[in-house]
Protein backbone atom coordinates (compact mmCIF):
# COMPACT_ATOMS: atom_id res chain seq x y z
CA UNK A 1 0.00 0.00 0.00
CA UNK A 2 2.85 2.27 0.67
CA UNK A 3 4.53 1.50 -2.52
CA UNK A 4 1.80 2.38 -4.31
CA UNK A 5 1.19 5.88 -2.53
CA UNK A 6 4.80 6.47 -3.24
CA UNK A 7 4.18 5.42 -6.98
CA UNK A 8 1.06 7.28 -7.29
CA UNK A 9 2.27 10.70 -5.52
CA UNK A 10 5.32 11.03 -8.07
CA UNK A 11 2.70 10.92 -10.84
CA UNK A 12 1.07 13.58 -9.08
CA UNK A 13 4.19 15.60 -9.57
CA UNK A 14 5.04 14.70 -12.58
CA UNK A 15 1.74 16.54 -13.67
CA UNK A 16 2.24 19.58 -11.66
CA UNK A 17 6.05 19.92 -12.07
CA UNK A 18 6.85 24.10 -12.28
CA UNK A 19 3.43 24.50 -13.60
CA UNK A 20 2.69 27.67 -11.26
CA UNK A 21 4.25 30.36 -9.20
CA UNK A 22 2.73 29.19 -6.02
CA UNK A 23 3.40 25.30 -6.52
CA UNK A 24 6.20 24.33 -4.53
CA UNK A 25 5.64 27.27 -2.96
CA UNK A 26 8.18 29.17 0.82
CA UNK A 27 4.83 30.73 2.00
CA UNK A 28 5.95 33.01 5.20
CA UNK A 29 2.90 33.78 7.90
CA UNK A 30 3.57 37.43 9.02
CA UNK A 31 1.73 38.87 12.33
CA UNK A 32 1.71 42.79 10.63
CA UNK A 33 0.94 43.74 14.68
CA UNK A 34 4.10 42.07 16.01
CA UNK A 35 6.30 42.22 12.74
CA UNK A 36 8.13 45.24 12.60
CA UNK A 37 6.92 49.25 13.62
CA UNK A 38 7.75 52.34 11.77
CA UNK A 39 6.37 55.13 13.79
CA UNK A 40 7.30 54.24 17.05
CA UNK A 41 3.54 53.23 18.67
CA UNK A 42 4.70 50.17 19.91
CA UNK A 43 2.35 48.00 16.97
CA UNK A 44 3.72 46.68 14.07
CA UNK A 45 2.17 48.59 10.76
CA UNK A 46 2.29 47.94 6.96
CA UNK A 47 5.42 50.02 6.65
CA UNK A 48 7.65 47.74 9.05
CA UNK A 49 6.63 45.15 6.86
CA UNK A 50 7.93 47.03 3.62
CA UNK A 51 11.22 47.57 5.23
CA UNK A 52 11.75 44.05 5.57
CA UNK A 53 11.27 42.32 2.84
CA UNK A 54 14.73 42.05 1.72
CA UNK A 55 14.64 39.87 4.83
CA UNK A 56 11.73 37.61 3.39
CA UNK A 57 13.67 37.21 -0.09
CA UNK A 58 17.23 36.30 1.64
CA UNK A 59 15.50 33.74 3.63
CA UNK A 60 13.87 32.15 0.65
CA UNK A 61 10.23 33.30 0.80
CA UNK A 62 8.52 32.97 -1.93
CA UNK A 63 4.96 34.58 -0.91
CA UNK A 64 3.87 36.52 2.15
CA UNK A 65 0.74 36.12 3.69
CA UNK A 66 -0.67 39.25 6.48
CA UNK A 67 -2.94 38.23 9.32
CA UNK A 68 -6.06 40.50 8.89
CA UNK A 69 -5.25 44.70 8.31
CA UNK A 70 -8.45 45.51 7.81
CA UNK A 71 -10.04 47.92 9.61
CA UNK A 72 -11.05 46.49 12.99
CA UNK A 73 -12.62 47.45 16.97
CA UNK A 74 -10.05 44.98 17.71
CA UNK A 75 -11.52 43.17 19.83
CA UNK A 76 -10.26 39.76 18.31
CA UNK A 77 -7.11 41.85 16.64
CA UNK A 78 -8.37 41.75 13.42
CA UNK A 79 -10.49 39.01 13.19
CA UNK A 80 -13.54 41.46 13.99
CA UNK A 81 -13.51 43.34 10.66
CA UNK A 82 -15.22 46.26 10.64
CA UNK A 83 -14.76 47.30 7.02
CA UNK A 84 -13.56 45.16 4.64
CA UNK A 85 -11.98 47.97 2.15
CA UNK A 86 -10.23 49.60 4.48
CA UNK A 87 -6.68 49.62 6.33
CA UNK A 88 -6.84 49.70 9.70
CA UNK A 89 -5.26 53.13 11.03
CA UNK A 90 -3.23 51.60 13.41
CA UNK A 91 -1.30 49.80 10.72
CA UNK A 92 -1.02 52.75 8.52
CA UNK A 93 -3.60 54.31 5.05
CA UNK A 94 -4.03 52.75 1.20
CA UNK A 95 -1.16 54.18 0.00
CA UNK A 96 0.79 52.27 2.45
CA UNK A 97 -0.12 49.27 1.52
CA UNK A 98 0.30 50.23 -2.11
CA UNK A 99 3.62 51.03 -1.49
CA UNK A 100 3.58 47.21 0.08
CA UNK A 101 2.55 46.16 -2.86
CA UNK A 102 4.78 47.71 -5.22
CA UNK A 103 7.43 46.50 -3.07
CA UNK A 104 6.62 43.31 -3.18
CA UNK A 105 6.20 43.39 -6.82
CA UNK A 106 9.53 44.37 -7.39
CA UNK A 107 11.21 41.91 -5.02
CA UNK A 108 9.05 38.88 -6.69
CA UNK A 109 7.54 38.18 -3.21
CA UNK A 110 3.33 37.53 -3.70
CA UNK A 111 1.01 39.37 -1.05
CA UNK A 112 -1.17 37.26 0.53
CA UNK A 113 -4.64 38.67 2.50
CA UNK A 114 -6.29 37.20 5.15
CA UNK A 115 -10.27 37.00 4.49
CA UNK A 116 -12.50 36.61 7.13
CA UNK A 117 -15.89 35.50 5.70
CA UNK A 118 -17.62 33.95 8.55
CA UNK A 119 -18.13 36.99 10.80
CA UNK A 120 -17.72 40.97 10.69
CA UNK A 121 -17.42 43.42 13.54
CA UNK A 122 -20.90 44.33 15.40
CA UNK A 123 -19.42 47.77 14.29
CA UNK A 124 -19.37 47.10 10.36
CA UNK A 125 -22.41 49.08 8.76
CA UNK A 126 -24.36 45.96 7.57
CA UNK A 127 -24.64 44.76 11.40
CA UNK A 128 -26.01 48.54 12.37
CA UNK A 129 -28.45 48.25 10.10
CA UNK A 130 -29.35 44.49 9.66
CA UNK A 131 -29.91 45.17 13.73
CA UNK A 132 -32.48 48.28 12.54
CA UNK A 133 -34.10 45.61 10.22
CA UNK A 134 -32.94 47.81 7.28
CA UNK A 135 -34.78 46.14 4.15
CA UNK A 136 -31.69 45.15 2.24
CA UNK A 137 -29.53 44.26 5.51
CA UNK A 138 -32.12 42.29 7.78
CA UNK A 139 -31.53 38.87 6.74
CA UNK A 140 -27.74 39.97 6.33
CA UNK A 141 -27.07 37.88 9.71
CA UNK A 142 -28.52 34.95 11.67
CA UNK A 143 -31.17 36.03 13.76
CA UNK A 144 -33.74 34.75 16.28
CA UNK A 145 -36.28 35.84 18.95
CA UNK A 146 -35.41 32.78 21.13
CA UNK A 147 -37.50 31.12 23.74
CA UNK A 148 -39.08 31.06 27.03
CA UNK A 149 -37.84 28.95 29.41
CA UNK A 150 -39.84 28.97 32.92
CA UNK A 151 -41.07 32.66 32.16
CA UNK A 152 -37.57 33.60 31.30
CA UNK A 153 -36.00 35.05 28.07
CA UNK A 154 -33.36 32.24 26.64
CA UNK A 155 -31.54 31.69 23.77
CA UNK A 156 -32.72 29.32 20.90
CA UNK A 157 -30.68 26.27 21.67
CA UNK A 158 -27.75 24.91 23.52
CA UNK A 159 -25.02 26.00 21.13
CA UNK A 160 -21.84 27.38 22.33
CA UNK A 161 -19.22 29.70 21.39
CA UNK A 162 -15.51 28.63 20.22
CA UNK A 163 -14.38 31.00 23.20
CA UNK A 164 -17.34 30.15 25.72
CA UNK A 165 -20.57 30.29 26.84
CA UNK A 166 -23.69 30.90 24.58
CA UNK A 167 -22.89 31.28 20.68
CA UNK A 168 -26.07 33.47 20.60
CA UNK A 169 -26.29 37.06 21.98
CA UNK A 170 -29.68 39.01 22.41
CA UNK A 171 -29.82 42.67 20.54
CA UNK A 172 -32.07 45.37 22.66
CA UNK A 173 -32.60 47.26 19.67
CA UNK A 174 -33.77 44.23 17.26
CA UNK A 175 -35.30 42.35 20.15
CA UNK A 176 -33.71 39.07 18.92
CA UNK A 177 -30.62 36.88 19.68
CA UNK A 178 -27.97 37.01 16.81
CA UNK A 179 -25.57 34.05 16.57
CA UNK A 180 -21.97 34.24 16.97
CA UNK A 181 -19.34 31.40 16.69
CA UNK A 182 -16.33 33.38 18.34
CA UNK A 183 -16.78 36.54 20.10
CA UNK A 184 -19.85 38.38 21.02
CA UNK A 185 -18.74 41.57 18.90
CA UNK A 186 -18.65 38.67 16.05
CA UNK A 187 -21.90 38.05 14.38
CA UNK A 188 -22.03 35.68 12.12
CA UNK A 189 -22.83 36.13 8.57
CA UNK A 190 -25.96 34.58 6.88
CA UNK A 191 -24.81 33.07 3.52
CA UNK A 192 -27.81 31.67 2.61
CA UNK A 193 -28.82 34.68 1.97
CA UNK A 194 -27.74 35.50 -1.73
CA UNK A 195 -26.62 38.92 -0.79
CA UNK A 196 -24.09 38.42 1.46
CA UNK A 197 -22.53 35.76 -1.21
CA UNK A 198 -22.19 38.29 -3.77
CA UNK A 199 -20.94 41.11 -0.69
CA UNK A 200 -18.30 38.90 0.14
CA UNK A 201 -17.35 37.83 -3.53
CA UNK A 202 -17.31 42.00 -4.40
CA UNK A 203 -14.62 41.97 -1.51
CA UNK A 204 -12.05 39.67 -2.98
CA UNK A 205 -12.33 41.01 -6.44
CA UNK A 206 -11.60 44.96 -4.88
CA UNK A 207 -8.48 43.44 -3.42
CA UNK A 208 -7.37 41.45 -6.29
CA UNK A 209 -7.51 44.84 -8.37
CA UNK A 210 -4.97 46.47 -5.86
CA UNK A 211 -2.87 43.89 -6.67
CA UNK A 212 -3.04 40.81 -4.55
CA UNK A 213 -1.80 37.16 -5.37
CA UNK A 214 -4.42 36.03 -3.30
CA UNK A 215 -6.19 35.13 -0.10
CA UNK A 216 -6.14 32.81 3.18
CA UNK A 217 -9.05 32.00 4.40
CA UNK A 218 -10.26 31.94 8.17
CA UNK A 219 -12.53 29.80 10.23
CA UNK A 220 -13.94 28.02 6.98
CA UNK A 221 -15.80 25.25 8.76
CA UNK A 222 -18.12 28.37 10.43
CA UNK A 223 -19.29 29.54 7.37
CA UNK A 224 -22.66 27.98 7.24
CA UNK A 225 -25.28 26.63 9.94
CA UNK A 226 -27.85 23.88 9.79
CA UNK A 227 -31.07 25.06 7.83
CA UNK A 228 -34.11 26.32 10.28
CA UNK A 229 -36.76 23.78 10.38
CA UNK A 230 -40.61 25.12 9.82
CA UNK A 231 -40.86 26.78 12.66
CA UNK A 232 -37.57 28.68 12.03
CA UNK A 233 -35.71 26.98 14.68
CA UNK A 234 -32.37 25.18 15.51
CA UNK A 235 -31.55 21.85 16.72
CA UNK A 236 -29.44 21.04 20.10
CA UNK A 237 -25.98 20.07 19.56
CA UNK A 238 -25.17 16.63 21.19
CA UNK A 239 -23.35 16.20 23.94
CA UNK A 240 -19.69 15.23 22.92
CA UNK A 241 -18.34 13.31 25.94
CA UNK A 242 -14.76 15.37 25.61
CA UNK A 243 -15.28 17.53 28.29
CA UNK A 244 -17.79 18.39 31.58
CA UNK A 245 -17.72 22.34 31.07
CA UNK A 246 -20.95 23.11 29.11
CA UNK A 247 -19.97 26.90 28.89
CA UNK A 248 -16.84 25.29 26.75
CA UNK A 249 -16.88 24.56 22.97
CA UNK A 250 -15.46 21.09 23.67
CA UNK A 251 -18.88 20.03 25.57
CA UNK A 252 -20.67 19.84 22.36
CA UNK A 253 -20.22 17.71 19.13
CA UNK A 254 -20.93 20.28 16.25
CA UNK A 255 -22.56 18.60 13.84
CA UNK A 256 -25.12 21.50 12.96
CA UNK A 257 -22.68 24.46 12.97
CA UNK A 258 -19.38 23.61 11.39
CA UNK A 259 -18.39 21.44 8.12
CA UNK A 260 -22.11 21.58 6.62
CA UNK A 261 -21.72 20.73 2.95
CA UNK A 262 -23.03 23.89 1.43
CA UNK A 263 -19.25 25.38 3.31
CA UNK A 264 -17.35 22.93 0.66
CA UNK A 265 -19.41 24.46 -2.36
CA UNK A 266 -18.73 28.05 -1.01
CA UNK A 267 -15.23 27.34 -1.20
CA UNK A 268 -15.74 26.07 -4.72
CA UNK A 269 -17.40 29.51 -5.62
CA UNK A 270 -14.89 31.40 -4.12
CA UNK A 271 -12.11 29.68 -6.35
CA UNK A 272 -14.24 30.26 -9.09
CA UNK A 273 -14.07 33.96 -8.34
CA UNK A 274 -10.33 34.19 -8.18
CA UNK A 275 -10.14 31.79 -11.53
CA UNK A 276 -12.39 33.96 -13.43
CA UNK A 277 -10.56 37.51 -12.43
CA UNK A 278 -7.13 35.55 -13.33
CA UNK A 279 -8.87 34.79 -16.98
CA UNK A 280 -10.31 38.20 -17.32
CA UNK A 281 -7.85 40.56 -16.36
CA UNK A 282 -4.88 38.40 -18.04
CA UNK A 283 -3.05 38.19 -14.42
CA UNK A 284 -0.92 35.60 -12.75
CA UNK A 285 -2.54 33.23 -10.88
CA UNK A 286 -4.74 34.29 -7.69
CA UNK A 287 -4.41 31.76 -4.82
CA UNK A 288 -6.64 30.44 -2.13
CA UNK A 289 -5.62 28.59 1.31
CA UNK A 290 -8.06 27.52 3.49
CA UNK A 291 -7.91 27.18 7.09
CA UNK A 292 -10.02 24.62 8.44
CA UNK A 293 -9.39 22.58 11.63
CA UNK A 294 -11.61 19.56 10.57
CA UNK A 295 -11.12 15.61 9.73
CA UNK A 296 -8.43 14.74 7.51
CA UNK A 297 -11.35 13.69 4.65
CA UNK A 298 -12.64 17.28 5.37
CA UNK A 299 -9.51 19.19 4.81
CA UNK A 300 -8.85 17.22 1.95
CA UNK A 301 -12.89 18.31 0.25
CA UNK A 302 -11.30 21.91 -0.08
CA UNK A 303 -9.27 20.58 -2.84
CA UNK A 304 -12.36 19.57 -5.16
CA UNK A 305 -15.25 17.98 -5.36
CA UNK A 306 -13.74 15.89 -7.95
CA UNK A 307 -15.98 18.42 -10.79
CA UNK A 308 -14.79 21.85 -9.46
CA UNK A 309 -11.86 23.27 -8.25
CA UNK A 310 -11.45 24.53 -4.26
CA UNK A 311 -8.55 25.66 -2.30
CA UNK A 312 -5.04 25.44 -3.84
CA UNK A 313 -3.78 25.11 -0.41
CA UNK A 314 -6.09 23.78 2.07
CA UNK A 315 -4.04 24.13 5.08
CA UNK A 316 -2.71 20.60 5.82
CA UNK A 317 -3.19 20.69 10.33
CA UNK A 318 -1.92 16.97 10.27
CA UNK A 319 1.37 17.74 11.74
CA UNK A 320 0.63 20.75 14.18
CA UNK A 321 -2.66 19.24 15.71
CA UNK A 322 -1.37 15.49 16.34
CA UNK A 323 2.84 15.56 16.14
CA UNK A 324 4.29 16.57 19.15
CA UNK A 325 7.66 16.34 20.94
CA UNK A 326 6.09 12.68 22.86
CA UNK A 327 5.39 11.62 19.08
CA UNK A 328 7.15 8.45 17.43
CA UNK A 329 8.75 8.60 14.12
CA UNK A 330 6.26 6.03 13.09
CA UNK A 331 3.23 9.15 14.19
CA UNK A 332 5.44 11.24 12.02
CA UNK A 333 5.03 8.85 8.95
CA UNK A 334 1.50 8.08 9.67
CA UNK A 335 0.68 11.45 9.30
CA UNK A 336 2.52 12.37 6.73
CA UNK A 337 1.27 9.39 4.45
CA UNK A 338 -1.97 9.94 5.30
CA UNK A 339 -2.20 13.34 3.76
CA UNK A 340 -0.45 11.84 0.49
CA UNK A 341 -2.42 9.10 0.36
CA UNK A 342 -5.45 11.06 -0.05
CA UNK A 343 -4.45 14.02 -2.01
CA UNK A 344 -6.26 14.32 -4.96
CA UNK A 345 -3.90 13.59 -8.45
CA UNK A 346 -2.56 16.77 -9.57
CA UNK A 347 -3.05 18.62 -6.98
CA UNK A 348 0.29 19.56 -4.29
CA UNK A 349 0.94 18.72 -0.66
CA UNK A 350 1.31 21.19 1.49
CA UNK A 351 2.98 21.37 5.32
CA UNK A 352 2.11 23.82 8.42
CA UNK A 353 4.42 23.34 11.53
CA UNK A 354 3.37 27.07 13.62
CA UNK A 355 0.84 29.92 13.31
CA UNK A 356 -0.32 32.59 15.33
CA UNK A 357 -3.24 30.08 16.60
CA UNK A 358 -0.91 27.72 17.90
CA UNK A 359 2.59 27.57 20.88
CA UNK A 360 5.54 28.21 18.91
CA UNK A 361 7.77 25.28 17.19
CA UNK A 362 9.92 25.76 19.79
CA UNK A 363 8.27 25.67 22.93
CA UNK A 364 5.94 22.95 21.48
CA UNK A 365 8.70 20.66 20.36
CA UNK A 366 11.97 21.56 22.55
CA UNK A 367 14.33 24.28 21.35
CA UNK A 368 17.05 21.22 20.71
CA UNK A 369 14.35 20.05 17.74
CA UNK A 370 14.12 23.18 16.14
CA UNK A 371 16.23 23.00 13.06
CA UNK A 372 14.88 18.95 13.05
CA UNK A 373 11.63 20.40 12.67
CA UNK A 374 12.39 22.72 10.11
CA UNK A 375 14.61 19.96 8.26
CA UNK A 376 11.35 18.36 7.77
CA UNK A 377 9.18 21.16 6.96
CA UNK A 378 11.42 22.64 4.05
CA UNK A 379 12.67 18.69 2.42
CA UNK A 380 8.91 17.30 1.97
CA UNK A 381 7.28 17.70 -0.98
CA UNK A 382 5.09 20.94 -2.38
CA UNK A 383 4.59 23.84 -0.14
CA UNK A 384 5.84 24.82 2.91
CA UNK A 385 4.16 27.41 5.16
CA UNK A 386 6.16 28.79 8.34
CA UNK A 387 5.26 31.53 10.44
CA UNK A 388 7.28 34.55 11.61
CA UNK A 389 10.00 33.72 13.92
CA UNK A 390 9.84 30.30 13.43
CA UNK A 391 13.16 30.72 11.43
CA UNK A 392 15.00 31.74 14.11
CA UNK A 393 13.66 29.58 17.02
CA UNK A 394 11.87 31.96 19.19
CA UNK A 395 9.87 30.70 21.35
CA UNK A 396 6.84 31.22 23.68
CA UNK A 397 6.56 34.25 25.91
CA UNK A 398 4.91 34.61 29.56
CA UNK A 399 2.36 36.93 29.11
CA UNK A 400 0.83 37.48 32.86
CA UNK A 401 -2.68 37.79 33.65
CA UNK A 402 -2.80 41.29 33.48
CA UNK A 403 -1.34 42.07 30.55
CA UNK A 404 -3.36 39.27 28.68
CA UNK A 405 -4.74 40.79 25.51
CA UNK A 406 -6.49 37.32 23.59
CA UNK A 407 -9.55 37.23 24.06
CA UNK A 408 -9.74 33.11 23.97
CA UNK A 409 -7.61 33.63 27.24
CA UNK A 410 -9.60 36.59 28.58
CA UNK A 411 -12.99 34.75 28.48
CA UNK A 412 -11.78 32.12 30.80
CA UNK A 413 -9.37 33.02 34.68
CA UNK A 414 -6.56 33.69 36.01
CA UNK A 415 -6.17 30.20 37.09
CA UNK A 416 -6.24 28.34 33.58
CA UNK A 417 -5.87 31.43 31.30
CA UNK A 418 -2.61 30.29 30.03
CA UNK A 419 -3.59 26.97 28.38
CA UNK A 420 -5.78 29.29 26.17
CA UNK A 421 -3.66 32.29 25.52
CA UNK A 422 -2.50 33.18 22.29
CA UNK A 423 -0.49 35.82 23.00
CA UNK A 424 2.80 34.04 24.07
CA UNK A 425 3.40 33.25 20.07
CA UNK A 426 2.53 36.72 19.23
CA UNK A 427 5.03 38.58 20.72
CA UNK A 428 7.24 41.08 18.97
CA UNK A 429 9.73 39.92 16.36
CA UNK A 430 13.07 39.91 17.76
CA UNK A 431 15.28 41.65 14.93
CA UNK A 432 18.68 42.62 17.18
CA UNK A 433 19.14 43.37 20.56
CA UNK A 434 18.76 47.18 20.59
CA UNK A 435 15.67 48.64 22.16
CA UNK A 436 12.79 46.23 21.61
CA UNK A 437 14.29 43.43 19.85
CA UNK A 438 14.71 46.24 17.16
CA UNK A 439 11.04 45.83 16.72
CA UNK A 440 10.39 49.18 17.70
CA UNK A 441 11.79 52.27 19.42
CA UNK A 442 9.98 52.35 22.25
CA UNK A 443 10.27 50.71 25.29
CA UNK A 444 6.77 49.96 25.60
CA UNK A 445 5.14 47.57 23.12
CA UNK A 446 1.59 46.17 22.60
CA UNK A 447 2.83 42.83 24.44
CA UNK A 448 5.81 42.39 25.84
CA UNK A 449 9.44 41.54 23.90
CA UNK A 450 10.90 38.00 24.51
CA UNK A 451 13.57 38.18 27.38
CA UNK A 452 15.79 36.27 25.80
CA UNK A 453 15.86 39.06 22.42
CA UNK A 454 19.71 40.03 23.40
CA UNK A 455 20.89 36.68 22.64
CA UNK A 456 18.30 35.56 20.14
CA UNK A 457 17.85 37.55 17.12
CA UNK A 458 18.22 38.17 13.54
CA UNK A 459 21.50 40.29 13.92
CA UNK A 460 22.80 37.58 16.04
CA UNK A 461 21.73 34.83 14.10
CA UNK A 462 23.15 36.58 10.91
CA UNK A 463 26.90 36.55 12.72
CA UNK A 464 27.07 33.34 13.90
CA UNK A 465 28.94 30.84 12.11
CA UNK A 466 26.09 28.05 13.15
CA UNK A 467 22.94 28.79 13.53
CA UNK A 468 18.69 28.33 12.68
CA UNK A 469 18.27 31.21 10.92
CA UNK A 470 21.63 30.04 8.56
CA UNK A 471 20.62 26.26 8.69
CA UNK A 472 16.99 27.42 7.54
CA UNK A 473 18.51 29.63 4.30
CA UNK A 474 20.23 26.85 3.46
CA UNK A 475 17.02 24.25 3.23
CA UNK A 476 14.99 27.34 1.60
CA UNK A 477 17.63 26.96 -1.49
CA UNK A 478 18.40 23.06 -1.37
CA UNK A 479 14.37 23.01 -1.46
CA UNK A 480 14.35 24.88 -4.76
CA UNK A 481 16.29 22.10 -6.59
CA UNK A 482 14.87 20.00 -8.92
CA UNK A 483 15.12 16.73 -6.34
CA UNK A 484 12.68 18.27 -4.01
CA UNK A 485 10.75 20.13 -6.52
CA UNK A 486 9.84 17.35 -9.06
CA UNK A 487 11.22 13.88 -6.75
CA UNK A 488 9.91 11.06 -5.25
CA UNK A 489 9.33 10.26 -1.82
CA UNK A 490 9.94 7.20 0.62
CA UNK A 491 9.33 7.64 4.11
CA UNK A 492 10.38 4.91 6.49
CA UNK A 493 10.26 4.91 10.30
CA UNK A 494 12.86 2.74 11.48
CA UNK A 495 11.27 2.29 15.20
CA UNK A 496 10.17 4.86 17.00
CA UNK A 497 13.36 6.76 17.24
CA UNK A 498 14.07 7.34 13.72
CA UNK A 499 12.10 8.79 10.83
CA UNK A 500 14.61 8.80 7.49
CA UNK A 501 13.36 9.36 4.04
CA UNK A 502 14.71 9.56 0.60
CA UNK A 503 14.28 12.00 -2.04
CA UNK A 504 14.91 10.81 -5.45
CA UNK A 505 14.61 12.01 -9.09
CA UNK A 506 16.08 10.80 -12.01
CA UNK A 507 19.42 11.97 -13.52
CA UNK A 508 19.48 14.31 -10.14
CA UNK A 509 21.38 13.80 -7.40
CA UNK A 510 19.71 11.51 -4.16
CA UNK A 511 19.38 12.90 -0.73
CA UNK A 512 18.62 11.29 2.16
CA UNK A 513 16.86 13.07 5.20
CA UNK A 514 17.56 11.33 8.37
CA UNK A 515 15.61 12.93 11.81
CA UNK A 516 16.12 11.34 15.68
CA UNK A 517 12.92 12.45 17.08
CA UNK A 518 14.24 10.34 20.09
CA UNK A 519 16.55 11.38 23.06
CA UNK A 520 18.85 8.54 22.17
CA UNK A 521 21.99 7.81 20.18
CA UNK A 522 21.13 5.42 17.18
CA UNK A 523 23.59 4.21 14.73
CA UNK A 524 21.51 3.28 11.15
CA UNK A 525 22.84 1.21 7.99
CA UNK A 526 20.68 2.96 5.69
CA UNK A 527 21.97 0.53 2.76
CA UNK A 528 19.38 -1.99 4.74
CA UNK A 529 17.00 0.93 4.17
CA UNK A 530 16.98 1.86 0.18
CA UNK A 531 18.43 0.41 -2.45
CA UNK A 532 21.12 1.78 -4.61
CA UNK A 533 22.99 3.75 -2.12
CA UNK A 534 26.37 4.48 -2.84
CA UNK A 535 29.15 3.40 0.35
CA UNK A 536 29.08 7.22 1.55
CA UNK A 537 27.12 10.32 1.82
CA UNK A 538 28.10 13.78 2.41
CA UNK A 539 26.54 15.95 4.62
CA UNK A 540 24.46 18.86 3.34
CA UNK A 541 23.14 20.18 6.52
CA UNK A 542 22.62 19.06 10.41
CA UNK A 543 20.49 20.48 13.46
CA UNK A 544 22.46 23.74 15.17
CA UNK A 545 23.52 21.30 18.31
CA UNK A 546 25.53 19.16 16.13
CA UNK A 547 27.96 21.64 14.77
CA UNK A 548 30.50 19.71 16.68
CA UNK A 549 28.85 16.16 14.95
CA UNK A 550 28.18 17.40 11.58
CA UNK A 551 29.60 19.78 9.65
CA UNK A 552 28.37 20.76 5.71
CA UNK A 553 30.87 18.82 3.65
CA UNK A 554 31.57 15.87 6.27
CA UNK A 555 31.53 12.82 4.83
CA UNK A 556 29.80 9.43 6.74
CA UNK A 557 29.82 5.59 5.66
CA UNK A 558 26.19 4.39 4.60
CA UNK A 559 26.34 1.34 6.69
CA UNK A 560 26.83 3.57 9.89
CA UNK A 561 25.37 6.29 10.04
CA UNK A 562 25.23 7.86 14.06
CA UNK A 563 21.72 9.59 14.60
CA UNK A 564 22.26 11.99 17.30
CA UNK A 565 19.80 12.85 20.11
CA UNK A 566 17.26 15.33 18.77
CA UNK A 567 19.00 16.15 15.46
CA UNK A 568 17.84 16.09 11.41
CA UNK A 569 20.78 15.90 9.15
CA UNK A 570 20.45 16.39 5.26
CA UNK A 571 22.83 14.15 3.26
CA UNK A 572 23.07 13.91 -0.36
CA UNK A 573 24.67 10.49 -2.33
CA UNK A 574 27.83 10.99 -3.30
Amino acid sequence: MILLNILRFSVVLSVVCCADWWENGNFYQIYPRSFMDSNADGIGDLNGIASKLEYLKEIGVTGTWLSPIFKSPMKDFGYDTEDYRSIQPEYGTMADFENLVARCKALDIKLILDFVPNHTSDLHDWFIRSVNREEEYKDYYIWHPGKVVNGERAPPNNWVSVFRYSAWEWNDIRKEYYLHQFVKEQPDLNYRNPKVVQAMKEVLIFWMEKGVSGFRVDAVPYLFEVEADENGDYPDEPLSGECDDPDSSCYLSHIYTQNIDETFEMAYQWREVLDKFTLEHGTETKIMMTEAYTSLENEIRFYTDGTVNGSQIPFNFELISFINKESTAKDYKFRINSWLSLMPEGYQANWVMGNHDNKRLASRFGVARTDLMNILLQTLPGIAVTYNGEELGMTDVYIPWNQTVDPAACNTNETVFHTFSRDPARTPFQWDDSVSAGFSTNKTTWLPVATDYKTNNVKLQKLSPFSHLKIFKKLTKLRRTKTFTDGDLNVVALDDDILVYERTLSGEDTYIILLNVSSNNRVVDLTKVFANLPARLEVITSSLRSPSLYLAGDVVNTASVRAYPQVGTVFVAV
